[in-house]
């Protein structure tokens, strides 16, 4: 392998690429060498230039990916964008935050529609294509609770653990057929969602007492697992969870 991160010739979709760690995936795959297409429910003006600046071809995907109804058309969508289907990063996801005594089967529903079950239909819509041509990257964001409990995130947690043993299920059956399925799980991330974490004096020191690596992760720090992930230097993992945290599970 004389470029095993070169992904030039790729081509891949990322959910929820907007901003954060979706974002920073997203950009990550186009300097490596991917076309991107993004999906979600905003406008990812600011990632299809930056891809676009990376002289790589960027397609906006409008899809509401609380359901699982925009499933089929985004695949199609990226396929006749680019004529085929490299890498899948499953990245959109939300959160809902309460006690468990008062936690709503609203709340439950949601945080469980988009993080696992669109996550579950959207891989195999791709893995169709991906099986056809004998070859595919699944890549989902899975997180710290699939390993901790947490607190007050019920249907997050649940979620979370669930993308974790969903990775191994669909690596176990896809493997054999070119497909490799994994997980990046990435630990406290300087993102607008931990924003709130990041301004509570308090707790923004408690977190990185306890983080070996002393620092919040960066955005680029996930691009990086992607890459690697998505490319010919993982052809041999398969059905794996790659914490990229700091070692906050070592301590």
């Amino acid at each position: 392998m004389t470029a095993p991160f070169d992904l030039s010739g790729k081509t891949a979709l990322v959910t929820g690429a907007n901003t954060g760690i979706g974002q920073a995936i997203a950009v990550a795959l186009s300097k490596a060498g991917a076309d991107v297409a993004v999906a979600g429910r905003s406008a990812p003006t600011e990632t299809l230039a930056l891809i676009e600046a990376n002289g790589r071809k960027a397609v906006n995907i409008t899809a509401d990916l609380s359901s699982i109804e925009p499933v089929a058309r985004v695949v199609d969508e990226t396929q006749a964008a680019f004529g085929r289907l490299d890498i899948l990063v499953n990245n959109a996801g939300i959160i809902r935050r309460n006690d468990a005594v008062d936690f709503t089967e609203e709340d439950w529903d949601a945080v469980i529609d988009t993080n696992l079950k669109t996550l579950f239909f959207l891989s195999q819509a791709a893995a169709k294509g991906m099986i056809s041509q004998g070859s595919g990257k699944i890549i989902n964001i899975a997180s710290m609770l699939t390993f901790q409990g947490g607190i007050r995130v019920p249907s997050y947690t649940a979620s979370k653990s669930g993308v974790g043993g969903l990775t191994k299920a669909m690596a176990n059956e896809w493997a054999a057929k070119g497909i490799n399925v994994n997980a990046i799980a990435p630990g406290y991330i300087e993102t607008n969602n931990t924003a709130a974490l990041q301004a509570d004096e308090n707790r923004n020191r408690q977190i990185v007492e306890r983080i070996p690596a002393g620092r919040w992760g960066k955005a680029e720090d996930i691009g990086g697992a992607a890459v690697f992930l998505a490319s010919s230097a993982a052809d041999y993992v398969n059905g794996h969870i790659l914490a990229v945290d700091g070692g906050w599970l070592a301590r």
